[in-house]
């Protein structure tokens, strides 16, 4: 009795462990200062460590791991195009360790599905930290505040407002959801910090985070209309989506009320800037890229493409094509649509884990189309979005495989005169 009491404690303790430290790696995730960033280097010892203690990659999460190595395979064939490598090997190295980052939350999820609990708490913690840095940087709440910005906008704790915005989308997302389908108890706690989350993503005046925001918001209500049949139901979250529209559009005209948020609004509002339509603007660039890799199937080596024409691709299928060959496009592309398909399929199935689901594939369908106008092969969060989907779709396998399982041990035991079983 005492040796199983023993062995209950030793393993609720190991299960807090891990808990802890694969949350504080997603909270660290939101301070991107400099780099290497802690992240970085907490990641590389968390996953040493995991693997030593035996993490496991499944069959499920196998294809992952192949898709990605294969796309940064695809940018050693591109660096071999340039006579001097410069700081491309740390590049791909940065490159490489993503992917691993990914591969590690999918394996950890399939493992341990009450990890998602964890991974979405501590984002959404880091979320708020950096986004309420971000907003007193702007308004230069305190001394030194304008640490917190970028460029005249709010950036938090991270080195560019481009990419500030798009990580606190997918926290704003789900507590979005949490507002439509929760009680009001549930309603009146996350509003607040969706309302922080708006704001702080508004001031980053990021035109991309500000369509991502828009268009996960979109989807993911009519996700939810679709899964909720229920006419009451239907209406609740209309109502609650309308609310919360509605204090999110008043929290805007309070702001702009301030001269300098209405005047840098006015500015990053228009459709096209004179960076995007100029003779060599980000469409222009576009096409010319586009062109050149039609020619260079090796492509013409990583960051390459920035020194000749002094921005980069700003597109992440251009990037591929680029800077990791037809070869690693085609691998990026792959991993893309296998996921957007697979992920699709067990969308609407009720398990325990489809709200965290519902809200992630939102954000990396959002993500995707993003990725046209901007690189995001070296975003540490577009990775995580990547492994949780990857890990929850490892875990609907594992669940179909159970349930047939069960099925066939049914029909075996029912076959014999017993009376089946429930698995």
């Amino acid at each position: 009795m005492a040796d199983d009491l023993r062995m209950a404690v030793n393993a609720r303790l190991v299960s807090l462990i891990r808990a802890a430290a694969v949350g504080l790696a997603v909270f660290l995730s939101g301070f991107v200062l400099r780099e290497p960033a802690p992240y970085e280097l907490y990641m590389a010892g968390l996953m040493a460590v995991w693997a030593l203690a035996g993490l496991r990659i499944s069959r499920r999460v196998a294809p992952l791991l192949a898709l990605l190595v294969l796309f940064n395979v695809g940018g050693l064939v591109s660096m071999s195009q340039l006579g001097t490598l410069g700081d491309v090997p740390l590049y791909l190295a940065v490159s490489l360790f993503l992917a691993f980052t990914a591969v590690f939350f999918a394996a950890v999820v399939e493992a341990q599905p009450q990890l998602l609990r964890v991974i979405f708490t501590a984002w959404l913690m880091a979320a708020a930290a950096t986004a309420g840095a971000g907003i007193l940087g702007y308004f230069q709440a305190f001394p030194g505040a304008e640490m917190f910005t970028r460029y005249g906008r709010a950036a938090g704790v991270f080195e560019d407002p481009n990419v500030f915005g798009p990580f606190l989308t997918l926290p704003a997302i789900y507590l979005l959801q949490r507002v439509m389908t929760g009680s009001l108890r549930t309603a009146l706690l996350c509003l607040p910090v969706f309302l922080l989350l708006c704001l702080g993503i508004f001031l980053s005046f990021s035109r991309g985070a500000w369509g991502l925001l828009l268009v996960c918001a979109v989807m993911l209500t009519l996700a939810l209309f679709i899964r909720n049949r229920h006419g009451l139901v239907r209406l609740r979250i209309a109502v609650m989506c309308v609310a919360a529209v509605a204090l999110g559009a008043l929290t805007l005209l309070v702001a702009l009320q301030v001269p300098a948020v209405a005047d840098l609004f006015s500015e990053r509002a228009r459709l096209l800037q004179s960076y995007d339509a100029a003779r060599l603007g980000r469409f222009a660039r576009h096409a010319i890229g586009f062109a050149l890799a039609a020619e260079r199937p090796l492509g013409i080596g990583p960051l390459e493409f920035g020194k000749i024409y002094g921005e980069d691709t700003h597109n992440i299928w251009l990037k591929a094509l680029l800077a990791y060959s037809w070869l690693g496009f085609a691998a990026w592309l792959a991993l893309m649509a296998w996921t957007a398909a697979a992920g699709f399929r067990i969308l609407f199935r009720a398990r325990p884990w489809q709200p965290y689901l519902l809200a992630t594939y939102v954000a990396f369908i959002g993500h995707i189309a993003l990725g046209t106008v901007i690189d995001t092969d070296h975003w540490r969060h577009f990775y995580l979005i990547l492994g949780m989907l990857w890990g929850m779709m490892a875990l609907e396998g594992r669940h179909q495989a159970t349930l047939a399982a069960g099925g066939k041990n049914r029909k075996m035991v029912g076959a014999a005169g017993f009376e089946p079983t429930t698995p």
